[in-house]
């Protein structure tokens, strides 16, 4: 599905449950599916504030919070880089995180469900939720 699909099937869907798509809700989430950086709510409000000067970062935060809740979007929560935010892979997956430029890149999947099934069997555990980050430095920063 491409990113215009994607777009008008999750404003539909949160139609259908109540939801009001105002012009700025309707942004948050565009820019969101549009963007693979993975980008904070401070960055999502300074890249769409030129073209909505009414957009509040209150209103930021309350888009990414029912995005949240709805799985449409997946958090990922660092104590020193603040939250980021994945609205095109809403679902765990690897992170490659640059230390220095704090970069944040998808790499090739792996095979998650292998790596899953394998600390369930040496741990027992039943395992609900994952989360597999990469550190290191990235190509640019090596350069430098």
């Amino acid at each position: 599905m491409d990113i215009k699909e994607k777009l008008a099937k999750l404003v539909a869907s949160l139609k259908k449950e109540g939801v009001r798509i105002t012009p700025q809700r309707y942004a948050v989430i565009a820019f969101l599916l549009n963007t693979d950086s993975h980008p904070s709510a401070e960055e999502i409000y300074t890249g769409l504030l030129p073209q909505y000067p009414t957009l509040s970062l209150a209103t930021v935060y309350k888009t990414l919070h029912l995005l949240k809740s709805e799985q449409e979007v997946l958090e990922l929560e660092f104590s020193e880089m603040g939250n980021r935010y994945d609205g095109r892979k809403p679902w765990p997956h690897p992170h490659a995180i640059c230390t220095r430029c704090r970069k944040i890149i998808d790499p090739p999947m792996l095979d998650t469900a292998a790596i899953i099934e394998e600390v369930s069997k040496e741990t027992g555990f039943v395992i609900t939720n994952h989360r597999l980050d990469f550190f290191g430095l990235c190509a640019e920063c090596q350069k430098e």
